[in-house]
């Protein structure tokens, strides 16, 4: 009898967690489907105001649908494809390379400053936070690029600065660390060389960490316009996030001009135009972003938890 009332007990509290299990889930999806809207709102009013007429804008403000059809901000972007396809391709070519480069210096230094038997990893670690902590500013940043370096019209000014992340080189270090030492240990007793090790077996066990780097070091290539405006004075060199926002204040300017000079202009789709340059601008990167979308998670969470 014993025996059965224990049975019954264990199968009543089987029954009651899993009912608030069950809840506990309703609540957790309820939750994120809340959190989900409220993050594809502002892309959905980005489109709408994309194809919304300036005059409606400025009438009524931004809605969350189309009072009056407009493709006018288009329209003016694509004015010469010819350059913005010339600015997607710089900007394409600088992400790729600056992306890979990038990816493969903080993983290899990460992998390097993890490993027990590197006597100096304090040491230059200690550099590393230091850069973190202290910088010396736009203007000695200027001035070396140009005066030492010679960046002025040249791809290395887009691509070189942002080849190397403390932060990520952070990351990766942490997550070498779940990477088993005996690996390492059984591949120098068969004879293998550190550059060998590192890219034959190192590098395949990485795959979450890489695809998690890229996908930042990506983001922050193809969203970077200040190199351009520092160092880049060859329109054809131009990225296209400079490109359109150069676009974008030269119809201000000349607003701001027919207005002071009392010239009567028609209305410019300034707003009309920033959806549309947002729209063309983050198209390809949030369709990237489902190719490292299961690596990422993984990536992110070991490297942010092994200490």
């Amino acid at each position: 009898m014993q025996l059965v009332a224990e049975r019954s007990a264990n199968r009543k509290r089987g029954i009651r967690i899993s009912g608030d299990r069950v809840i506990l889930n309703i609540i957790a999806y309820i939750v994120l489907a809340v959190f989900s809207i409220m993050c594809l709102i502002p892309f959905y009013l980005i489109i709408i105001s994309a194809f919304t007429s300036e005059r409606s804008i400025l009438t009524y403000g931004f809605s969350m649908w189309i009072r009056e059809f407009s493709i006018e901000g288009f329209e003016i972007i694509l004015t010469n494809p010819t350059l913005i396809l010339r600015a997607y391709a710089n900007t394409i070519g600088v992400t790729v390379i600056g992306t890979t480069v990038a990816v493969f210096m903080a993983a290899m230094a990460g992998y390097v400053l993890q490993r027990k038997d590197f006597a100096w990893r304090n040491g230059i670690m200690l550099f590393f936070y230091f850069t973190m902590l202290f910088s010396g500013g736009l203007t000695p940043y200027y001035i070396l690029c140009v005066r030492y370096l010679s960046f002025t019209n040249s791809y290395h000014a887009l691509i070189l600065p942002g080849m190397f992340s403390v932060w990520n080189m952070i990351i990766a270090k942490n997550y070498m660390r779940s990477i088993p030492a005996e690996i390492v240990e059984s591949a120098k007793i068969d004879g293998a060389g550190e550059f060998r090790i590192f890219l034959q077996l190192i590098l395949p066990l990485a795959i979450p960490l890489l695809a998690t780097l890229a996908l930042f070091t990506a983001l922050g290539y193809w969203n970077n316009w200040i190199d351009s405006m520092l160092f880049i004075r060859n329109r054809d060199m131009y990225t296209l996030q400079y490109f359109l926002q150069n676009m974008l204040r030269s119809i201000q300017a000349l607003r701001i001009v027919a207005e002071l000079s009392g010239l009567h202009v028609p209305i410019m789709p300034t707003e009309n135009m920033k959806m549309a340059m947002t729209i063309i601008v983050t198209g390809p990167i949030i369709f990237a972003y489902p190719f490292a979308q299961k690596y990422f998670l993984k990536g992110l969470t070991i490297g942010a938890v092994k200490g």
